[in-house]
């Protein structure tokens, strides 16, 4: 195809999968920490004239150091495509006190390249602050497919809320899957009803998924609820599996069955792979 991989590193294995898929070579790249804190890397391939995809997710800031650098590093490339499967600070989209900085716009702003691929980011409305032209491409589907293959009794789909129930709707709609989102309703001062707002759900095995899990609060909140109102099993998906504090433990505490994620993020739950919707979108 005339491209090559250039893989920053957050997102190597990401990087390999879809170098692999395409049959593009991929470089991996030499990255440190000096004594001060500053970051450094260097592209180990061939460069010069040739088109770059550059894969880096910026989950940490430094992440973005490494990304901005690898940008920089690529500038005698014929074109350089940058794929931020996971762009951090991206819900950091509006101001809400006089004197904030709208951060994802600050960020995207320092990103120049030829064209961006984001992944599932949280609002779309950060994509007119790229200086090229940005495509946020959907991993739901990847998800879905991966979901169906559980052999779930009566599978369900989940939004946690209305929100983002396109989310669910783009992961059970090609599968035949059902799907809903779940309405909290207040029964007293003390007593609060979760359910999903139009099907019985009592007795399936459902999957409750979102696009971003960081603390996991809501979603622990909501596994117990269900589970108390005659859900047989409950598991826990996203595209984004952050994951801070005690996200694993709530979740666990409250009894779900499995926890799993997309690899735009790379842990022990990222069971999906969203290097088949990235190689769609560079082939294309």
């Amino acid at each position: 195809m005339g491209i090559r991989i250039v893989a920053g590193p957050a997102s190597q294995l990401l990087a390999t999968r879809v170098a692999s898929l395409l049959k593009v070579p991929v470089d991996l790249t030499e990255y440190k920490l000096f004594p001060d804190g500053e970051v450094y890397c260097r592209a180990t391939g061939d460069i010069k004239g040739q088109d770059i995809v550059i894969i880096q997710s910026t989950y940490h800031a430094s992440d973005l150091i490494y990304l901005l650098e690898l940008i920089d590093a690529c500038d005698e490339a014929k074109s350089v495509t940058v794929v931020t499967p996971y762009f951090g600070y991206a819900r950091q989209d509006k101001r809400f006190k006089p004197g904030e900085p709208i951060t994802a716009r600050a960020l995207a702003k320092c990103v120049k390249a030829d064209r961006v691929f984001t992944i599932n980011i949280h609002d779309r409305s950060v994509l007119k602050y790229f200086p090229c032209p940005a495509v946020d491409l959907n991993a739901a589907p990847e998800l879905g497919n991966y979901i169906d293959g559980m052999e779930l009794k009566d599978t369900t789909i989940l939004a946690p809320d209305d929100g983002a129930l396109h989310l669910v709707r783009s992961a059970a709609e090609p599968r035949g899957l059902h799907y809903d989102y779940l309405e909290k309703t207040r029964l007293s001062g003390e007593e609060v009803r979760i359910a999903a707002k139009n099907l019985d759900i009592t007795g399936r095995d459902v999957v409750i998924m979102d696009d971003i899990i960081s603390t996991g609060g809501t979603i622990a909140e909501a596994i117990k609820l269900l589970k108390a109102q005659g859900v047989r099993d409950v598991y826990v998906a996203c595209v984004h599996g952050v994951f801070v504090q005690n996200a694993y433990l709530k979740l666990h505490d409250a009894g779900v069955r499995d926890i799993l994620a997309t690899d735009t993020l790379e842990k022990a739950i990222s069971k999906v792979s969203v290097a088949p919707v990235i190689a769609d979108a560079i082939r294309k």
